[in-house]
């Protein structure tokens, strides 16, 4: 199953979002893909940044890439998550080709075999991205109660549903959003200082915070 986390603009909590969720599937006992196409899983989980050709190169690349590129450019780390690192843009035409999306979707789902894969696509901004985000199985906006990201939210690719970030003195709250996206909010969370200082200690892989695990628990199986 392939579970894209992405959101309309950045710094939403994307990459926080998919890490625990592949931790979550990790600290279970069960093989899991991260792809990363925002730049930022690997230091969120406590792994090396694996560098060397990515997601993003794979998109500039075009239909001539073979069959088993994507498992050429993947990684396992040292706690056995397997990362297929982001690379980065080039200036040629894969950033708007919406085939490259689709076929970056039926890819990631052989990295490999039978394992979940959880993409954090951060702030999804090109033509590539918004077709790999309809072609997930499961497709997560990441949201936070903001009149402007719910605004731009209803132009976007609809969701499978919603992970709510809570903020303190939001005035939209849980029933707005479902009401304008017309889609579940099917986890909310909180966010704590305690969950920025693991951020910011590299400390996720190793301490995550149990109010974080907790609220997207149910999501990641």
């Amino acid at each position: 199953m392939l579970t894209a986390c992405w959101s309309v603009k950045g710094g939403s909590g994307t990459t926080v979002v998919a890490a625990t969720l592949v931790l979550g599937l990790a600290g279970v006992g069960r093989s899991v893909v991260a792809a990363d196409f925002a730049g930022d899983l690997p230091a969120v989980l406590g792994v090396a940044d694996p560098g060397g050709p990515g997601l993003l190169d794979w998109l500039d690349a075009g239909p001539g890439v073979p069959p088993d590129g994507l498992s050429r450019i993947a990684h396992v780390s040292e706690n056995g998550i397997t990362i297929v690192p982001s690379g980065e843009w080039s200036t040629r035409v894969g950033a708007g080709d919406v085939d490259a999306g689709t076929r970056l979707a039926r890819g990631l789902r052989t990295v490999r075999a039978a394992a979940p894969v959880i993409a954090d696509c951060g702030k999804v901004d090109s033509a590539a991205l918004r077709a790999f985000v309809a072609a997930a199985d499961r497709s997560f906006l990441v949201l936070r109660p903001c009149y402007l990201a719910l605004r731009r939210a209803v132009h976007a690719p609809r969701p499978t549903a919603v992970v709510l970030v809570n903020e303190p003195d939001r005035s939209l709250g849980i029933a707005d959003v479902e009401d304008v996206l017309g889609v579940p909010v099917v986890a909310a969370i909180n966010w704590e200082p305690g969950i920025a200082r693991a951020v910011d200690a590299g400390l996720m892989s190793a301490r995550l915070p149990r109010r974080l695990a907790s609220a997207l628990r149910e999501v990641a199986a």
